[in-house]
């Protein structure tokens, strides 16, 4: 499955996750920080989507309350529930 989300308050204005079941199989962040996504992206590949969410909620970014990262959580969150609907 894959799945696009547009992030809020960072930089970078696309998100393109490829998951494979649990299993997170591919992450492109369009825009922002090329060293820092990148390097989100590769670390994450081929972790469990609940664990990928565990480490990333929360990580803020000076005071926008939210980051990189944390979008890349809600991103998976909602894919998640994506997941669980289709499974009804």
């Amino acid at each position: 499955m894959q799945y696009v989300y547009n992030p809020k308050n960072v930089c970078p204005r696309e998100m393109k996750i490829e998951v494979d079941g649990n299993i997170i199989k591919k992450v492109e962040i369009v825009g922002g920080c090329a060293g820092n996504t990148v390097g989100i992206s590769r670390l994450i590949q081929g972790m469990d989507i609940n664990e990928a969410i565990r480490r990333l909620t929360g990580i803020p970014c000076g005071n926008k309350g939210t980051s990189c990262p944390d979008q890349l959580a809600e991103a998976l969150k909602g894919i998640k529930e994506k997941m669980e609907k289709m499974k009804k």
